[in-house]
């Protein structure tokens, strides 16, 4: 006869021993005020930029020494105890979501730029450091840091290493990815390891392509170094207003198959141009149907020429209403809209969801008719904003998490874009990673072989499996649940994630 399932009681009492026995671990290793555990210190850390999915940690450290974060995964793993890294908390697939039973392992204190070479082009900073304090570092040198997410102002360079991040000007200078040349961290065992190099090889295996992207799954990141681009001498935007949306993607593509390489090159559907304006009034045409934003940097006669050309291929393409920036002042005007896409979506809506897939870009048109019939089919709204150069979206739904039914369609909508990009032949995924938020859809894209390496990998640097666990990937069985509630099917993709 089976045993009865336990009680709340009994879950609880086990969570409290637990919680003592963690914490009579870690105490000796931090200062006092950098071990948390009561309900009031640790519900700041229960989610990441997505909101919609909730989970207080067993106890919060604060390292702020690199001894002290490799003592703590040391302990940790002596106990079986998972650990889950987190940096400025604003990812948006749930990368950062505590375990219930875990260690969150907070970065926030190292925060220090420990070297800006100017011959070498090169910085050298702590994983808690802020993107754009990069560039306002290397500033006075001439130099900054290219890959810009819309959050740079807050978002750490540790976050960007391990969800690969992006921004508007990944099309020409590439995302993290390409702009990092060194990782320094620690194993889940509390080993000190290093992935790249600053030499123009690397000795052994080049593992660096592993770790970025891997989302805290296989190491914990203290230290990056990264490359640092020579700042334009001009920079000039064109906002191009299409009346059609298929017009727009068409020209999107035109531009690349002209063999123009933009700095930016963004899109915004009707919608969310509205709900820009109305927060930053950036001066876009609120008749559009879509706007453009390209960008060209380089000499003042590159611009120029660059410029000419992209104009040639816009208004061939449709454009209806064209502006060129005319000076600094008016070219971050237009970035700022697009720039503050997310916040000004916050303003109209309770709550959002922020998907994140790839499509071909040929593809654009297609998907923005398709993401409009499925505001009619789940009965929600969705902004559209996205990296239109390399096919990157960023569709917001917009919902009440107040509601649990509108939680359900809006889960059911992002897994339907999701897998129609897949259908379109594109990814789950641009540069938010997977998270908790994708795991579902994983099972659309990639096969149990697939998967099995993907497991093979993490296993290589993580046996035990005590970092970030239940993320990414996702299980055979949970891939099983999945196939029986396929979204098309109208059910819930997203069934509670296993225990560690």
């Amino acid at each position: 006869m089976n045993a009865p399932p336990p009680t709340a009681a009994l879950l609880s009492a086990d969570r409290a021993a637990r919680q003592r026995e963690v914490v009579a671990a870690l105490a000796p290793l931090l200062p006092a005020h950098a071990l948390l555990w009561t309900p009031e210190e640790t519900i700041p850390y229960e989610c990441d930029g997505l909101t919609a999915y909730r989970q207080q940690p067993l106890v919060v450290a604060l390292p702020e020494t690199e001894k002290q974060v490799s003592a703590v995964l040391a302990a940790c793993h002596r106990l079986a105890v998972p650990v889950v890294a987190r940096g400025a908390g604003t990812g948006l697939s749930g990368g950062a979501m505590p375990h219930a039973m875990g260690v969150t392992l907070s970065l926030a204190k190292f925060n220090k730029i420990v070297q800006i070479d100017k011959l070498a082009r090169t910085a050298t900073v702590q994983c808690g450091v802020r993107n754009l304090a990069i560039s306002e570092a290397a500033a006075p040198l001439g130099l900054y840091y290219a890959p810009d997410p819309s959050s740079q102002i807050a978002c750490t360079i540790g976050g960007n290493v391990a969800e690969n991040s992006g921004g508007v000007h990944c099309l020409k200078y590439g995302l993290t990815l390409h702009n990092v040349l060194r990782v320094r961290g620690y194993t889940a065992e509390g080993e000190a390891v290093e992935f790249g190099s600053t030499a123009p090889d690397t000795p052994g295996l080049d593992l660096l392509s592993v770790v970025v992207g891997s989302e805290g799954m296989l190491a914990v990141i203290t230290e990056v170094t990264v490359k640092l681009t020579p700042k334009p001498q001009l920079a000039r935007c064109i906002m191009a207003s299409f009346d059609d949306v298929r017009k727009a993607g068409d020209a999107v593509a035109a531009v690349i198959a002209a063999g123009i390489i933009p700095a930016g090159l963004e899109m915004m559907d009707k919608p969310m141009t509205a709900a820009v304006e109305d927060f930053v009034h950036a001066g876009y045409d609120l008749d559009a149907a879509a706007i453009l934003l390209c960008e060209s940097d380089g000499t003042p006669e590159e611009v120029a020429e660059e410029i000419d050309r992209m104009l040639g291929v816009l208004t061939g393409c449709g454009a209806n209403r064209i502006e060129v920036s005319k000076d600094e002042r008016q070219r971050l005007k237009f970035w700022s809209g697009r720039k503050n896409a997310f916040p000004a979506s916050g303003r109209i809506s309770p709550d959002y969801m922020c998907m994140d897939s790839t499509i071909p870009r040929k593809r654009l048109a297609d998907i923005l008719l398709a993401i409009a019939g499925m505001e009619a089919k789940y009965g929600l709204k969705c902004c559209n904003v996205f990296h239109a150069g390399d096919g990157n979206l960023h569709p917001l739904i917009l919902f009440d998490a107040a509601d649990p039914d509108q939680l359900h369609r809006c889960e059911l909508f992002g897994a339907d874009i999701l897998e129609t990009s897949v259908a379109m032949g594109g990814t789950v995924t641009g540069e938010h990673g997977v998270g908790v938020e994708k795991l579902s859809s994983m099972c659309v894209q990639f096969s149990p072989a697939e998967r099995s390496r993907m497991e093979g990998l993490k296993h290589a640097f993580d046996p035990a499996g005590g970092l970030n666990p239940g993320k990414v990937i996702p299980t055979l069985q949970r891939c099983a649940e999945y196939g029986k509630m396929h979204v098309r099917k109208g059910l819930l993709p997203f069934p509670e994630l296993e225990r560690f």
